[in-house]
């Protein structure tokens, strides 16, 4: 359903020893010294609970209750204790520090960002002998699972037809997967992307610059921007929420990745729903309920660098970009890769030929 308030944020061949594991499982054990011998031999959760969440729990509940303390005579129950408080401290290790997929098993971290519509936990997961990186992208809410699966649709259509060259423009999504709450039994669709070190939303640009940002800074990140877009539209996608929080920029190399892809939607279609806290930066299609085009992005792209830019805002500029935001869908610029060129035109006749400058963001402020 177009127009929907919510919130916003910001398969492969590694098959994981996970897999194996599950295999080599014993049968669920149904006495007491089968539970016994079964918790002595496991130094780690997965040498104890198979990868499968809801097997997991079953076996769980199995073993607290062969292995409770309340089943043993006195005299046996301080070493009845002890074996209950590994097998607890084994499972909360595993319901806490792993989530395991048909192709990998992730040990979680800390979450590092934090919005409306979803969480980022970092993660990590072994292929091939070699620890990588990772980020899972963790809905707040099931209701919000098919924004999720849009955002892989678009991630591996952007992968698929997109120009290589331009790949970097967008995160790349590891997989997708459905993972059931083994407590809750509820289900999340998952979203495990690459990691990205060293990136600034132009939220936090905004924040830095509050008197406005040098237009001859914002130039690049708006030129990259229009590439992205211009990537994406020749796919057949519209990113749907070109919003400060979506746009991140690398300052010292001059990289920018749009992310947050969960609001994309194919060319003629409707933004399946909004950031309501950035309703007065969508234009009339986006709120009206009406298909999407290339000029929905350049909109609001257009209102992004605007809000940047500020009151440092040349005339002339203020005018180019007046021309990008206009109410009505049919007038405003349609192709960003033209739009790029007009750019570079007015950059040229403000500021003379192009110099590279460097660019510095004061550090992050530490998570609590």
């Amino acid at each position: 359903m177009s127009g929907i308030p919510r919130g916003g944020m910001p398969g492969g061949g590694d098959r994981q020893a996970g897999e194996a594991r599950v295999a080599a499982t014993p049968a669920i054990p149904v006495t007491r010294p089968a539970a016994r011998t079964a918790l002595a031999a496991a130094r780690t959760p997965a040498d104890l609970f198979p990868a499968d969440d809801a097997a997991a729990v079953r076996l769980h509940r199995r073993l607290a209750r062969l292995l409770h303390p309340d089943t043993v005579p006195e005299s046996e129950r301080a070493g009845a204790e002890a074996e209950f408080a590994r097998l607890e401290a084994l499972w909360r290790r595993r319901t806490a520090a792993t989530l395991a997929t048909r192709h990998r098993t992730y040990t979680l971290g800390p979450a590092v960002a934090s919005g409306d519509l979803a969480v980022l936990r970092a993660a990590s997961y072994d292929h091939d002998g070699t620890r990588h990186r990772a980020l899972l992208k963790i809905p707040r809410a099931v209701t919000d699972n098919d924004l999720m699966e849009r955002e892989a649709r678009a991630l591996n259509r952007l992968a698929r037809r997109g120009a290589a060259r331009h790949r970097a423009y967008a995160p790349r999504l590891i997989e997708s997967f459905r993972h059931r709450d083994p407590v809750t039994g509820t289900e999340s669709r998952v979203n495990s992307l690459a990691r990205l070190e060293g990136w600034r939303s132009l939220a936090e640009v905004r924040a830095a610059h509050p008197g406005g940002l040098d237009p001859r800074d914002a130039a690049w990140m708006w030129r990259r921007l229009l590439v992205a877009l211009g990537w994406a539209h020749r796919t057949g996608l519209v990113h749907g929420a070109v919003l400060p929080d979506h746009v991140l920029i690398h300052p010292e190399r001059h990289g920018l990745v749009l992310v947050d892809w969960c609001y994309s939607t194919a060319l003629g279609d409707n933004v399946p729903a909004l950031v309501e806290r950035h309703r007065d930066s969508y234009p009339p299609e986006v709120t009206g309920r009406r298909p999407a085009t290339e000029a929905t992005d350049i909109h609001l792209a257009s209102r992004t660098l605007a809000a940047l830019i500020g009151e440092r805002t040349p005339p002339p500029m203020r005018a180019f970009l007046r021309g990008c935001t206009l109410p009505a869908e049919a007038r405003r610029p349609h192709d960003a890769w033209r739009l790029l060129a007009e750019l570079d035109e007015l950059l040229d006749r403000l500021y003379g030929p192009r110099t590279f400058r460097p660019f510095t963001m004061p550090a992050p402020a530490p998570r609590p």
